[in-house]
């Protein structure tokens, strides 16, 4: 069901919210324990939440209604009553956030993200918090400290990453709807993966307030779920200024008429390259097919530096994430008790290096040792800098494009879903993961990624970007794609 029918049922008195909370609760309890999508349940919080909710409406409607409700006008919210899951890199008051990671394996969270204040207020019903690569690096969700999340669509593949855990909550019929965050695909390509719908708002749109940071300028939380209706939902609920984060902005968001047949969608060439297999094109190519019958104009376009798209990327994440993961010394944050014997400890800087040489896994090592470099002197020039001249020149193809179409469509990934190990051993390859989705993020596009069928029983995602502020129109076309 989607969110609004299951609201209609609650105001209908045909469920409750407990019962709905104790249904997810269950299924969680009995088929988790293949996928390993939640790292920390939260039963007594749900169910407790849960009965404040249920006497809210009780409040509101005292009698079972059999109208259809004009949802514009309810008393409460759309969401109110509604499960969910956050990614544990947002923070959830009195909740544990592990990012993934053992040097936060013991914090508890002293406040709620500005994001979970308005899921909150909207009175949806937090399950838990689910599993992620180590502070969001990873394209795979086996980079955990904790566990590695399995594909529902096949518990031998990898549901994509960071946020895996998220998407195979959804897909698995966990939760309604669960949170991501997207740095250089998070959101959209374990979406593409299992089969279900994310969208990464335009930079600054959602508050990053309570996100645990792993590259400024890149980051944003978003939606995962099975539907549009429902991301336009959850959407308007988080998004919009919040004087705790400086870059967020109020964005006046324009919805596009029932009529999008003037929108033209540019197909670049550069996302349609040899390495992508096969199946993963013809699928892609089907929903330009589906687009073209609805009348809806495509037009082929040009990205030029699409091709240091990934390498650009890849200076400027690992930079900034450098000096975000400069602040977990083992003192300030998550460790307790320390674990170092005394006869290894002689001064700050060993305690330092033992406590993140300990605790932070290989990836997270291998990218503060890459963005330390980038940034070092002699080398900052060379590297740092001149990545972000080129991330200016992908954002000029990107604004040259769209003085010529309104949408761009391409595929999420170049493959399906892998095989769990298949790339661990070469990170370059895990990378690569990520070469359709890290331009948008540059740019600071909008984006989404939306199901459109399978290779071998796997799911296949394709994405369309959007201007800045274009949310609507990217949710309108989608959803149209999605009815027909």
């Amino acid at each position: 069901m989607t969110i609004k029918e299951l609201h209609q049922k609650l105001i209908r008195k045909e469920i409750s919210v407990l019962e709905i909370v104790k249904t997810c609760l269950k299924k969680i309890e009995r088929e988790d324990k293949k996928i390993h999508s939640f790292l920390t349940l939260v039963p007594e919080l749900a169910i407790k939440q849960a009965q404040k909710t249920q006497a809210k409406i009780d409040r509101e409607f005292k009698a079972p209604s059999s109208k259809v409700l004009n949802t514009s006008k309810d008393k409460i919210s759309l969401l109110c009553g509604i499960p969910c899951a956050i990614k544990d890199n947002i923070l959830v008051e009195d909740v544990k956030c592990t990012a993934g990671s053992k040097i936060l394996q013991d914090y508890i969270s002293p406040y709620d993200a500005t994001v979970i204040k308005r899921l909150k207020e909207a009175g949806a019903i937090i399950l838990g918090k689910t599993n992620l690569d180590e502070f969001a690096m990873g394209s795979s969700t086996e980079n955990s400290a904790f566990a590695i999340t399995r594909n529902p669509h096949d518990f031998n593949r990898v549901p994509g990453g960071s946020s895996g855990g998220s998407a195979a909550a959804v897909a698995s019929d966990f939760c309604q709807f669960a949170l991501g965050s997207d740095t250089g695909g998070s959101i959209r390509q374990p979406a593409a993966f299992c089969g279900v719908v994310g969208l990464k708002p335009t930079y600054g749109v959602v508050s990053r307030y309570g996100l645990v940071a792993m590259a400024s300028s890149l980051d944003q939380i978003g939606p995962i779920t099975n539907n549009i209706e429902d991301i336009k939902i959850i959407f308007d609920i988080i998004r919009g200024r919040d004087p705790l984060d400086s870059t967020s902005v109020e964005s006046n968001l324009k919805h596009p008429t029932s009529n999008i047949q003037h929108l033209k969608i540019g197909i670049p060439k550069e996302y349609f390259i040899e390495g992508i297999e096969e199946g993963v094109r013809k699928r892609v190519e089907k929903v330009i097919e589906k687009f073209q019958k609805l009348g809806i104009k495509t037009l082929n376009i040009s990205l030029p530096h699409t091709e240091y798209a990934l390498p650009t990327y890849s200076v400027i994440m690992a930079s900034e994430a450098s000096t975000n993961l400069a602040r977990y010394d083992g003192i300030r944050y998550g460790l307790k008790e320390s674990l170092i014997s005394e006869a290894k400890v002689q001064n700050l800087f060993d305690f330092y290096s033992e406590i993140r040489g300990k605790y932070f896994g290989k990836e997270i090592r291998r990218r503060i040792v890459l963005g330390s470099f980038a940034l070092s002197v002699g080398y900052y020039d060379e590297y740092y800098l001149r990545a972000q001249k080129v991330r200016r020149l992908i954002k000029e193809d990107f604004d040259q494009a769209f003085s010529k179409v309104d949408l761009i469509l391409t595929p999420v990934s170049p493959t399906v879903a892998f095989k769990l190990g298949e790339k661990m051993d070469d990170p370059i390859k895990m990378y690569l993961a990520d070469i359709f989705t890290v331009g948008a993020s540059l740019a600071g596009l909008p984006a989404i990624s939306l199901p459109c069928g399978k290779v071998n029983n796997l799911p296949v995602g394709a994405q369309l970007i959007g201007k800045p502020f274009q949310e609507p129109t990217i949710l309108k076309a989608g959803e149209i794609f999605e009815k027909f």
